[in-house]
């Protein structure tokens, strides 16, 4: 296992270092050690010519801390309130502590909107982009004080692994308040609790040993963390779940210590527009397709055919995201529609040379080019 790590850092240039609360908030709200000791390791790693983005969190947790509220804040706006305050006190400590090293750091707040959008989508990387070029780090945070439901990652850990897309990270480093994963929960069970240093595949089991419980100041607990592991390791990215309080966490990782747990990448795997579809974008509707289209789709690397599509569920436009899943429920693969839900409820299950009859025009054969269409991994089987 020491091999597989030192082989993974060794080709290792760009770097996201996700950062969540339980590891950066105390009582008295941000820990500027935390901060001041993940400001020094990078910058003594940056100096070896690697490149670092940082997902963090806290801005809530510490615009309460400021304000002085002890207890739960009740609802959305006065979390969005507590963000607003909290969020310039967050970068005043981390600008403060990288520039000791002679970094510059910038503050990125994105919305789901601006991920889903092709365009800003883009335009986000290119901002990254030049961020790096110039060696500044960025810090990148939800925009909780805009976000509402539809519009919300759920937690930086969708965020990260995201992020970890788009600016094509070479490692995902997911800082956490646990040693890493563990086959159940360490605080629930003291001494039985059983330490995984290596995930090679994340199989069904792997997921049963994790749950949703966070601490007070989290979102998302170990479900969400393993969650974004299946998302960057089917991009190509190996990922580690490490303990973020502890000093000198990345500067073990890249000795190649096993220090948390590695999740190793998928040998096949995604392509950035493909994942962009899995995972960034919020599928509008469903398509129930039959075993043929199943099999084609999935064993034969075809495009999917009016003819092989069952039943239409959802109200979707032309380039809308839909998912497509077999009789059974099962999810098979998600694409962007050639075809609106009203015009495909008129030609499913027909023949291509019939949708000119029935439509009055035929600008695609396809309803979702393969070009267009992320499989579910791992696929689906048929005989």
């Amino acid at each position: 296992m020491i091999e597989e790590r030192l082989e993974i850092v060794k080709k290792t240039r760009r770097v996201l270092v996700k950062v969540g609360s339980g590891v950066l908030t105390k009582s008295g709200g941000i820990d500027g050690k935390i901060i001041a000791n993940l400001a020094q390791e990078i910058a003594r790693l940056s100096d070896e010519g690697l490149q670092f983005v940082i997902v963090s969190s806290g801005a809530i947790a510490s615009g309460r801390s400021r304000l002085g509220a002890r207890a739960p804040l009740k609802n959305l706006p006065q979390k969005q309130a507590a963000a607003a305050v909290g969020q310039g006190l967050l970068m005043e400590v981390y600008s403060k502590a990288f520039g000791k090293h002679g970094l510059i750091v910038a503050q990125m707040l994105l919305t789901m909107s601006d991920l889903v959008d092709r365009k800003r989508y883009l335009n986000t990387r290119n901002t990254l982009s030049a961020l790096m070029e110039w060696k500044v780090i960025p810090i990148i945070n939800e925009n909780d004080t805009v976000s509402v439901d539809e519009i919300k990652f759920g937690d930086n850990d969708t965020l990260a692994s995201m992020m970890a897309n788009i600016m094509e990270a070479n490692l995902l480093i997911n800082l956490t308040n646990t040693e890493g994963l563990y086959d159940r929960n360490p605080r629930s069970a003291p001494g039985k609790a059983r330490f995984i240093p290596l995930v090679r595949e994340i199989t069904d089991e792997i997921e049963s040993f994790t749950s949703s419980e966070t601490d007070t100041v989290g979102t998302g607990g170990m479900k969400s963390k393993l969650m974004a592991a299946r998302k960057v390791t089917s991009f190509g990215i190996p990922c580690i779940i490490a303990p973020g309080k502890r000093k000198g966490v990345l500067q073990e990782i890249f000795e190649g210590k096993e220090t948390g747990t590695l999740f190793l990448p998928r040998q096949t795997h995604m392509t950035s527009k493909k994942y962009w579809i899995a995972f960034t974008l919020r599928s509008r509707g469903k398509l129930v397709i039959d075993d043929g289209a199943v099999g084609a789709i999935v064993n034969n690397g075809k495009s999917l055919l009016p003819t092989g599509i069952i039943e239409v569920d959802g109200d979707f436009s032309i380039g809308d995201p839909v998912t497509c899943i077999d009789t059974k429920g099962t999810v098979i693969a998600k694409g962007l529609a050639n075809y609106s839900s009203a015009d495909l409820g008129k030609i499913k299950g027909l023949k291509t040379s019939r949708i000119e009859q029935v439509l009055g025009t035929k600008p695609y054969d396809e309803v979702i080019h393969r070009d267009n269409m992320a499989v579910s991994m791992p696929a689906k089987k048929t005989v």
